[in-house]
């Protein structure tokens, strides 16, 4: 007889799974002052795209973000931000580009996180949908 799998390696399997669903980068870089640093996807049409970034060193832990398009529409501009998150889902197809400035700095480099993730995070339990279990019932409890 075979046996059945453990609850925890299902759902460690089940992970894993839905991490080869999404792409994109995760990074922590140094911004030296008077520069900017960009980086570019190719993003497919109707996928959703979250930038998350924060500063944790240098000057007033602040920095300049965008976001363009393919076709070079700006469609996220924040400035002088610590951190922020930022999520869009992309009208056409091509390369989107996203850059950090510490071009307003004279003295002060920063070190920068930043997550950039492509694609629609699945349901970890697929199944689930909005049906109230006793998992979702208790984390309701507990947010009480």
């Amino acid at each position: 007889m075979g046996r059945a799998p453990r609850p925890a390696a299902a759902l460690l399997l089940l992970l894993l799974l839905r991490a080869e669903r999404l792409q994109g980068a995760e990074l922590t870089f140094e911004l030296p002052d008077s520069a900017r640093q960009c980086f570019h996807e190719e993003v497919q049409q109707g996928v959703r795209l979250s930038l998350d970034y924060q500063v944790i060193t240098g000057g007033h832990y602040d920095v300049d973000c965008y976001v363009e398009d393919p076709l070079g529409n700006v469609i996220y501009r924040e400035t002088k931000k610590q951190y922020d998150s930022f999520t869009y889902r992309t009208e056409i197809g091509g390369v989107y580009q996203f850059c950090f400035s510490n071009e307003f700095s004279t003295f002060s480099h920063k070190t920068v996180y930043f997550d950039f993730q492509v694609g629609d995070e699945p349901p970890i339990l697929p199944d689930m949908g909005n049906k109230v279990t006793a998992l979702t019932q208790d984390f309701k409890i507990l947010c009480l």
